[in-house]
């Protein structure tokens, strides 16, 4: 996951870097390492970080094997109203 990416995905849950923070089980200042591009993260704490943003409802957009971008899951069998 890149940075960018990683920005992005809680931009659109609303998350700041604590609330990703306490969904992957790190500090927030390795989410924001990752953010400035200051320090890369271990392997698992990426998996942790990005499974987070996955069980909130983010899907990673990937084109030829590599993240593009991300979106919001549609809400399958909800009805608005």
């Amino acid at each position: 996951m890149t940075p960018e990416l990683c920005r992005e995905a809680r931009k659109l849950l609303g998350w700041n870097e604590v609330d990703l923070a306490m969904a992957a089980a790190c500090s927030s200042q390795t989410v924001r390492n990752l953010e400035v591009e200051r320090h890369r993260p271990s392997r698992g704490t990426l998996v942790a970080l990005r499974a987070a943003l996955k069980a909130a409802g983010v899907e990673f957009i990937q084109e030829n094997g590599g993240d593009v971008g991300v979106r919001l899951r549609a809400l399958v069998g909800k009805v608005p109203g």
